[in-house]
C-alpha cells in the first residue's frame, strides 16, 4: 500500500521557486558556549581490538538478572562487563564458522547491528529465559528472504536471530545454534540495520511487556530510490514491533501483535509487523520512562537530522520530508511551508549537517531520555549525539521543542581537570595507543544499573561512564 498524500505535486512547484530551496535551513548555528553542561567522565572498561582494527561499539545493555552489561562489537561479537568495569568477557562470537551466521562487517555501515535481551533472560521457568536477538548483515543470500524489495542489487541480507542460553550466568554463550526469526533482503549496501529493543517501561501482564521493537532502514542509495519508507507493503524505513516467542507471522517464526497499528485494518497490501514508517536511518530509539514517550534519531539526507517522537501507526515523514522540509534532492529541501502537511509527526529537535560544530555527514545518533539523579546536572533531559563529531546534545524532556536546533545545547567533558569533547579524548587515547588519531568519534549513548550514563564509540575501544 502506497501512502502520498499529493506531496510530490508540492516539491515540484517548491523547487521551481526562486530561492525557495536550500542546504541549510538553520540560519542561527548551534550555540558553542551558551547553555553549555559540563560534566565529569571516567573510564570504565576496554573492549579488545579485533584483529588489529578497534572495536566498532554499538550497544550497551544492563541485564539485572544476571548483573552484568552486555556491549556489542559490530564486527559480529557480543562481551559481558560488570557492574565495576573490571572484568570483560567475550560472550559469544557471530562470526565462529559453526554458528554459519556469516556477519559481513565490511565498510562503515555493515555489521553486527544491534542486540536486545529478553527481559526474562535471567529468570528461570520464564518463557525468554536465556533469550537474547541479535540483528546482522550477513554475506549468505542463499536463503530465501521474508522480505524482497522491489529492486536493488540484493547486496546483503540481514537477519534477526535468537540465540537461547542453556545457563544465562555462564560467563559464554553456552546454548545452541540460532533459531532465525526474520531475513531482509537489503538493496543497497547501506542503510542495513537499526536498533533492537523492548521497553523497558512494560511489566508482565501489560500488552507490551516481551514485544520486540525493530528499527528497519530504508535500504540505503540515497534519497530512498525504492520508494519504500512509505510504502507499508515494505518492511523498510519503518520501526517494527513483533512478539518474538510468537508464531502468527507469515514464516511461523515470530508473532505479530494484534494491537499494532496495521494488523488488523483489513487491507492484505500493508505488514502487521509495522509501528511506525516514514523513516530513513533509525540507529537509536528511547523511551522516556516516565510517561512512555518513545523517541527516535533518524540519520537525514545530506542535510537535516532530527530527533522524533514515534506515535503508534505515525507517519515521520521520510522520504517526502527530510525533518521539517520538503526533501527535494540530496542538495536541497524546500523553505515552502514547512511542517504543512497534517498528521505527519515532526522532530520536536533537528539540526543542520553544516553547523559550524559538526563535521560533515554528520547523523543522529545515541539517545538516552535521562530521568536519574546520578549525574544530577543531566537530570529530566533527553541527550544524544551527533556520530562523527561526537558532539552530545541535550532538551528538556518535559517542555518539548517543536522543531529547529534553538533548543539544543552541548554537553563537554571535564577530563585530567580540562574541558574537552569526546572526540579530543579519544584522539589522545590513539596516541596513547601508538595509532594515529582519528577523525571521527561515532558515539553512541546508553545507560546502565542505579542511573549510570555511558559513552560508547569505534575507534578507541574505550567505554567511558559520566559523572557528576
Amino acid at each position: 500500500m502506497k501512502v502520498r498524500l499529493g506531496a510530490a505535486a508540492v516539491v515540484l512547484a517548491a523547487s521551481a521557486a526562486a530561492g525557495q530551496t536550500t542546504n541549510d535551513p538553520f540560519p542561527d548555528p548551534i550555540p558553542a558556549t551558551e547553555g553549555v553542561i559540563t560534566v565529569g567522565v571516567v573510564e570504565f572498561a576496554s573492549l579488545p581490538f579485533v584483529d588489529g582494527q578497534s572495536p566498532r561499539m554499538m550497544r550497551l545493555v544492563d541485564e539485572p538478572g544476571t548483573g552484568r552489561l552486555f556491549v556489542s562489537d559490530m564486527w559480529g561479537l557480543v562481551y559481558t562487563v560488570s557492574y565495576d568495569g573490571g572484568t570483560v568477557t567475550q560472550y559469544l562470537d557471530m562470526r565462529e564458522p559453526r554458528w554459519s551466521v556469516d556477519v559481513e562487517a565490511s565498510r562503515r555501515e555493515r555489521g553486527f547491528q544491534s542486540f536486545a535481551v529478553h527481559p526474562q533472560f535471567g529468570i528461570p521457568g520464564t518463557p525468554g529465559f536465556g533469550k537474547l536477538y541479535t540483528y546482522t548483515d550477513t554475506s549468505n543470500t542463499e536463503p530465501p528472504a521474508d522480505f524482497v524489495p522491489d529492486g536493488g542489487s540484493d547486496a546483503q541480507d540481514t537477519v534477526l536471530l535468537e540465540w537461547t542460553a542453556a545457563d544465562p550466568n555462564a560467563a559464554v554463550y553456552d546454548g545452541g545454534a540460532p533459531r532465525e526469526l526474520l531475513r531482509v533482503e537489503q538493496p543497497f549496501r547501506n542503510h542495513n540495520g537499526g536498533q533492537l529493543g523492548f521497553s523497558p517501561l512494560a511489566t508482565p501482564g501489560d500488552p507490551d511487556f516481551g514485544l520486540l521493537y525493530i528499527g528497519s532502514a530504508d535500504g540505503g542509495s540515497g534519497g530512498d530510490p525504492l520508494d519504500l519508507a512509505q510504502n507499508l507493503g515494505s518492511i523498510l524505513g519503518k520501526v517494527l514491533r513483533i512478539d518474538p516467542l510468537g508464531s502468527n507471522s507469515a514464516n511461523g517464526q515470530y508473532g505479530i501483535p494484534a494491537d499494532n497499528p496495521f494488523a488488523s485494518d483489513g487491507d492484505p497490501a500493508t505488514l502487521g509487523e509495522i509501528y511506525a514508517y516514514g523513516v530513513r536511518n533509525p540507529q537509536r530509539f528511547a523511551w522516556d520512562g516516565r510517561n512512555g514517550n518513545l523517541f527516535l534519531a533518524d540519520i537525514g539526507q545530506n542535510i537535516v537530522e532530527e530527533i522524533s517522537l514515534v506515535p503508534r501507526g505515525g507517519n515521520l515523514g521520510w522520504n517526502d520530508w527530510e525533518g521539517s522540509f520538503r526533501f527535494i534532492s540530496r542538495r536541497a529541501v524546500s523553505l515552502v511551508d514547512p511542517r504543512g502537511e497534517p498528521g505527519l509527526s515532526y522532530p520536536v529537535v533537528e539540526y543542520g549537517q553544516l553547523d559550524p560544530l559538526l563535521q560533515s555527514r554528520s547523523m543522529a545518533t545515541g539517545l538516552v531520555v535521562y530521568r536519574d539523579d546520578a549525574v544530577p546536572q543531566l537530570e529530566n533531559l533527553v541527550l544524544f549525539g551527533d556520530g562523527p563529531s561526537g558532539e552530545v546534545f541535550y532538551f528538556s524532556a518535559d517542555d518539548l521543542p517543536a522543531g529547529g536546533q534553538d533548543a539544543m545545547r552541548r554537553v563537554l567533558f571535564e577530563h585530567e581537570g580540562e574541558t574537552k569533547t569526546l572526540l579530543q579524548m579519544i584522539q589522545e587515547q590513539n596516541f596513547l595507543q601508538g595509532r594515529a588519531p582519528v577523525d571521527r568519534a561515532d558515539v553512541r549513548l546508553d545507560t546502565g544499573p542505579d542511573g549510570r550514563l555511558f559513552l560508547l564509540n569505534k575507534h578507541d575501544g574505550v567505554i567511558r561512564r559520566l559523572v557528576p
